[in-house]
């Protein structure tokens, strides 16, 4: 075999030998090729699986957070609920109790605003109006029960003290009686006024009526037997401008007036120095009505006072509870207010008096006004007579004197009404008037059984109230 075929022998060996090899790399490298594809799919899917195991860590931490945010929330949610409670039992429903009894007291709100409109903030807020409620229905049934033992315990008394006035107005009629024992048995009957006045007015709070029927009395005297139940009626000057004298309060109406008017007169006694007097005035005003006023010269009441007053004497809140009223309770106002309420009256304590003092003011209506019979029911001596204008008497023409000249008629505007008193029709004789008369044993018998009768209807009236 020569050169050049063993070369071209090799050559193809050679070849072939690369033909395999170009082979056997095509199919590495096809395998190489699957075998990265293989790998780049398991590192995506392992990057996907890693990727939702991040994902599945994230929520897992967001869920653990929102948790933790809830749980938090709660927490604070709690301890605000706990901090409501705490000021609920310490603050809110004490200050309610108070607010009870005067509305001077401020109920505070929720400590925590953000609560306000949530469920939790409107029960909490409904439970002080709930026990509100809870604790004025039972202290109206307290206090209910309370009138009820008060007003028929002042019944009794009161029935036994105008016993006790019989026997000792019989008492003071026996004029055999030494004086010291006959002024003892007018400060016991004082006494027993006085002790009558406290336990009528208590009554009245209570819904009681005022325990005396009365016909028809005259305005004057239904003022000043107001005054004799007084301590210290020394002190009460009474003065009468009325234009009649005949002016009476109806029946039914007189000791409510005499009730009310001894109260605002108690007053002002009570808040003046014991020095000074308090002038007591009637008026008949231009409507048909008559006007007691009371002035008296204190120290005057304080706005906060005098709101409650207003708010006692108006009649508009008849169902004033007795805790309302103080400790001792102060009955007089609501006992004003009562009979305000039931009578029709009117009382008012708005205005100061000419003496620095409280002027209060009775304004008793036309309908419980009536005219009486001064001759068939003469007025007492003890009351305040009637202010008359004084009138000057004329001198007795002569025929030797001239004759007056005519004055022009006023005109209407100038005409004013003027008070007169009544004179007697007779004629009389001024020296007829001086000599002396003598005595008549009847006459002067009648003049004191006269005497006796007036003494009479003058305690009926003033002490027998």
């Amino acid at each position: 075999m020569t050169l050049s075929s063993k070369i071209a022998l090799a050559l193809g060996v050679l070849s072939l030998l690369l033909a395999v090899w170009a082979l056997l790399l095509a199919r590495s490298r096809r395998k190489l090729i699957r075998r990265g594809r293989d790998l780049s799919a398991e590192a995506q899917a392992a990057n996907s699986r890693v990727q939702a195991a991040e994902g599945r860590a994230r929520a897992e931490v967001q869920k653990r957070e929102t948790a933790e945010s809830r749980t938090q929330e709660a927490n604070t949610r709690e301890a605000e609920l706990l901090d409501e409670v705490r000021h609920l039992a310490s603050q809110r429903l004490p200050a309610l109790a108070l607010h009870l009894i005067s509305s001077h007291h401020p109920v505070p709100g929720l400590l925590h605003k953000n609560l306000a409109g949530s469920e939790a903030g409107q029960l909490l807020d409904a439970l002080p109006e709930a026990v509100s409620g809870i604790v004025l229905k039972e202290r109206r049934r307290i206090d209910a029960a309370a009138r009820a033992a008060l007003r028929g315990a002042t019944q009794e008394s009161q029935a036994l003290s105008y016993r006790l006035q019989t026997n000792i107005v019989g008492l003071q009629h026996e004029f055999s009686a030494p004086p010291r024992l006959t002024q003892t048995l007018l400060e016991s009957d004082h006494l027993n006024e006085q002790n009558l006045r406290l336990t009528q007015r208590s009554a009245i709070v209570c819904g009681g009526w005022p325990g005396h029927v009365r016909k028809d009395t005259y305005v004057s005297e239904v003022v000043s037997g107001a005054s004799s139940r007084l301590r210290g009626f020394e002190r009460i000057n009474i003065v009468s401008r009325l234009s009649v004298s005949n002016i009476g309060v109806v029946g039914r109406a007189a000791e409510p007036v005499a009730v009310v008017c001894a109260e605002l007169m108690a007053n002002a006694l009570e808040h003046s120095r014991d020095d000074l007097m308090v002038d007591v005035s009637l008026i008949q005003t231009g409507n048909g009505s008559v006007c007691i006023t009371i002035d008296d010269a204190g120290k005057g009441m304080t706005s906060e006072a005098l709101t409650r007053g207003r708010g006692l004497i108006s009649g508009e809140h008849q169902e004033v509870m007795l805790l309302e009223l103080g400790d001792p309770p102060s009955m007089g106002f609501a006992a004003i207010g009562r009979l305000v309420a039931d009578y029709g009256l009117h009382v008012s304590i708005d205005t100061s008096s000419p003496y620095g003092g409280v002027r209060a003011v009775v304004s008793v209506p036309e309908n419980l006004l009536t005219s009486i019979d001064e001759n068939a029911t003469p007025p007492s001596v003890l009351a305040p007579q009637a202010a008359v204008a004084p009138q000057a008497h004329k001198r007795p023409a002569t025929a030797d004197s001239p004759a007056p000249a005519h004055s022009p008629a006023p005109s209407a505007a100038a005409e004013l009404p003027q008070r007169r008193r009544r004179f007697s029709a007779t004629p009389t004789n001024d020296d007829a008037a001086a000599a002396p008369r003598p005595l008549d044993p009847e006459d002067t018998g009648a003049i004191w059984s006269d005497f006796q009768s007036g003494l009479t209807s003058g305690r009926s009236v003033t002490d027998s109230e």
